[in-house]
This record gives structure tokens, C-alpha cells and sequence, in this order.
């Protein structure tokens, strides 16, 4: 008989997977903020968060390829053309007036330009990006560690979360345009293969895969990975965002803390 071994990535996935794909029908009853669902669910994402936390290390990396086993461009996931006429206009001029804002709870607030970006110290690393939706795709990725900007920003000692806001509308509401929004914890933000990406397999981030900048978060799934991203906000607390789940996905259902 054949002895069964259950890998820590693969009883992360099912673990996510688990928690996540139940929820593709369910979003109206989990909208509901008292919904007994939900509450068993959010007390089942606390669970996962921390069966992770003692399962990944704070500096485990995650699988990095060759060159050779890139066999096919990277899938874009989500959005692929924000139509906001801010994003428009910058996409129009190749992003040559963008800036970066990264604030909240830091010393030194932040305003960069995407060619100030590019001239900080870089990483490049070859990864699996693996989605919710059941496929995945190996490609290179270059951008600069979103720690170096932390460290530059000089984070308060009571932040907890960094929180990325982006330029694409994903719906309308009776309060105005909902944007995408995701948000990490502070360990993950310093995580050596975090990078707020600016390159895709030796060339510019194409529009379609998040330009100018997108963020990579090589332990989780995709839906974490924001694209289009416009600020960055460190902060003790994920109240204050959309419905206080974490992220827009989040806020419909899905785990906070998507690791793999």
C-alpha cells in the first residue's frame, strides 16, 4: 500500500480552497452582517489565519522556477482594463505623471513616481500564480520590495495592515464608485518576495496584468495580488475599508488570508 503524505502547500490550498469555493453561491445570505453564516465563517477564516501563521515561517519563500518552465504568457485575472477616466489618462501617457502614495500610520509620508520606483533596488523572481478560480501560470516578475518603501516611509509601531487602493471601479453604489481594495499584514508586507511589480517577464507590466504597479504576494492566491494600485495605507485597523473584511473580495465572502 502506498503511504499518503499531505504537503503543508497542499493542505494550504485545500484549506483555502475549502473556505473559498462554498462561497460562490452564497453571496446574498453572507451579505447579511448578523447572517449565522457568516459569523461561522469568519470564525473559520481566524482559524486559518492562524494554522498558517504556525505553519509559514515569517521568512519561508515560496517556490521560485527556471526560466525554462515559463511556458505560457501570464493569464491576466480580474480587471484587465480599468475604463476610470483618472486611470485612462495616466494609462494614455504612460504613466509619466503617476505617483504613488503610501501614508497612514508612518513617519514620512510618501509620493513617488513610477520612474523614482524603478531606480530603487529591485528583485526579480520566477512564481506560480495560482487564482481562486482553479488555474495557475508560472511567470518572471520584477518590481522593488514593498518592505524598502515601508523602511523609507518609517512604519509606527502601531500599525498592523497595509492596505492597497486601486484605480479600478469594480461597482456602483448609493455611496458612489466601489474600487477594488486589498490589504496584507505587516509580515507579509515584509516577506523578501513581496514586490509592488513594474515588470512581466523581461518587459513593462502590461495594462492587462495591473500597470503601472501590482502587488505581489507569492504565499497567497491571486485575488490578494492588487493591480492598478494608486495608495498605500498603513493602518491598526481593517474597519474603516469597505465593509471591514479586508479586501473587496473579502467583503463578498471570500477568506481574508488566502495562503498557499
Amino acid at each position: 500500500m502506498s503511504r499518503f503524505t499531505l504537503s503543508r502547500r497542499s493542505f494550504l490550498t485545500g484549506s483555502a480552497v475549502a473556505s473559498t469555493s462554498a462561497l460562490a453561491g452564497c453571496f446574498d445570505p453572507l451579505g447579511d452582517g448578523d447572517s449565522k453564516v457568516r459569523g461561522v465563517l469568519e470564525s473559520t477564516n481566524s482559524l486559518t489565519y492562524r494554522v498558517q501563521r504556525m505553519l509559514l515561517g515569517s521568512d519561508d519563500l515560496a517556490r521560485e522556477y527556471s526560466e525554462s518552465e515559463i511556458r505560457q504568457p501570464q493569464r491576466p485575472n480580474g480587471t484587465t482594463s480599468p475604463s476610470d477616466a483618472d486611470y485612462q489618462q495616466l494609462a494614455n501617457e504612460n504613466f509619466a505623471s503617476y505617483r504613488l502614495k503610501l501614508d497612514g500610520l508612518v513617519e514620512k509620508p510618501l509620493e513617488v513616481s513610477l520612474d523614482e520606483i524603478r531606480a530603487m533596488p529591485s528583485r526579480t523572481q520566477i512564481t506560480r500564480h495560482d487564482c481562486v478560480e482553479g488555474w495557475s501560470c508560472i511567470a518572471k516578475w520584477t518590481g522593488v520590495p514593498l518592505a524598502l518603501l515601508l523602511d523609507e516611509a518609517k512604519v509606527k509601531p502601531s500599525a498592523r495592515f497595509v492596505v492597497f487602493g486601486c484605480f479600478d471601479t469594480m461597482e456602483n453604489s448609493f455611496d458612489g464608485p466601489v474600487k477594488y481594495y486589498e490589504s496584507i499584514d505587516l509580515i507579509d508586507a515584509r516577506h523578501p518576495q513581496t514586490i509592488l511589480a513594474y515588470g512581466l517577464d523581461g518587459k513593462p507590466l502590461p495594462v492587462s496584468n495591473g500597470a503601472p504597479l501590482r502587488v505581489r504576494v507569492e504565499r497567497q492566491l491571486g485575488y490578494k495580488m492588487a493591480k492598478y494600485i494608486r495608495t498605500i495605507t498603513l493602518t491598526d485597523s481593517l474597519s474603516g475599508y469597505g465593509t471591514g473584511s479586508g479586501g473587496y473580495w473579502e467583503d463578498r465572502g471570500y477568506e481574508w488570508f488566502a495562503g498557499i
